[in-house]
């Protein structure tokens, strides 16, 4: 560990940063219970793994910091889960809407604009897909590859590593971490797609569901995850994150990117907490709400 050789800055350093994760865990706990209490069966666990993103990235950036060998243990673990909530986010917005009998009726003469990132949002020329059952098929499939894929490729970068084969910091083309980073950046590319154009569509029916603050913190999330890490590794590989004995740039890169997740992962925890605390009323029926629109306009 690395607490043997901090002085008493850093040994405060990461003491507040550990307070910081275990707090977030308490907060998630606490709105864990009351989602549980207070959701319907269909969209418990669906609401309450989204919310636990957050505490996992922070408590998997702590383990990382503290015992710096650990790192592509934690970073596999973190992956895996980030992985099946971005399906869980997808899936959380078709139930939202009545699930797929009722986003299909909703939207029965409606299609989808796929010209929205993370892949396509500079072709406009695309034509709009209608909206079917095979359509969501497609891209709950979007989803749902990244959930294998992407835990089965973190697996074979630890079997690569704990071999000696597979090394971070080694981006030439001989190496397989530039490889496999490639293969899991189009996996993630594909999988935030299906999720970009299912919140256009039902950002306006969902507006009262808050779905645009949720679909803000999803975002901030692959982010802060995904971008940030690698900016930081870049620069650290670079060297212009310099080497702070005993700690190298690498090294340093690595604890910075895990101190920044922290702090960030336990801001979303309190801000999710506002946010997913509401009542879980189902949206009215299309047909209800026709009827009582004619009811209104029949009684003056």
């Amino acid at each position: 560990p690395l607490s043997a050789g901090l002085d008493l800055p850093g040994r405060f350093l990461f003491a507040i940063l550990t307070l910081m994760m275990l707090i977030a865990n308490l907060v998630f706990l606490e709105e864990a219970v009351y989602l549980y209490k207070k959701i319907p069966s269909s969209k418990k666990s669906i609401i309450i793994w989204i919310n636990a993103t957050a505490p996992v990235i922070a408590t998997t950036s702590c383990i990382g910091m503290w015992i710096p060998r650990s790192t592509m243990f934690t970073d596999f673990t973190a992956a895996v889960f980030f992985a099946i909530v971005i399906h869980k986010f997808l899936m959380m917005m078709i139930k939202e809407c009545g699930g797929q009998k009722m986003l299909l009726k909703r939207f029965e003469n409606d299609r989808f604009k796929i010209s929205t990132g993370p892949c396509c949002c500079c072709c406009l020329c695309l034509p709009r897909v209608r909206i079917t059952r095979r359509t969501l098929f497609w891209l709950k499939l979007g989803t749902f590859q990244f959930v294998f894929f992407r835990p089965a490729f973190m697996f074979l970068s630890i079997v690569l590593w704990t071999n000696g084969n597979y090394t971070l910091y080694n981006l030439s083309p001989k190496g397989a971490a530039i490889w496999i980073s490639c293969f899991v950046g189009v996996l993630t590319i594909i999988a935030l797609w299906p999720v970009g154009i299912m919140f256009l569509q039902v950002r306006t029916l969902l507006a009262s569901k808050k779905i645009i603050p949720k679909f803000a913190l999803y975002q901030f999330i692959v982010i802060l995850n995904n971008l940030q890490t690698s900016i930081i590794n870049i620069l650290a590989r670079q060297r212009i994150i310099p080497c702070a004995p005993p700690l190298s740039s690498s090294a340093r890169g690595e604890y910075i990117a895990q101190q920044l997740l922290i702090m960030e992962m336990f801001l979303i925890t309190l801000i999710s907490r506002v946010v997913y605390r509401r009542r879980y009323d189902d949206l009215e029926p299309p047909e209800c709400t026709a009827e009582e629109a004619g009811d209104k306009k029949q009684t003056p």
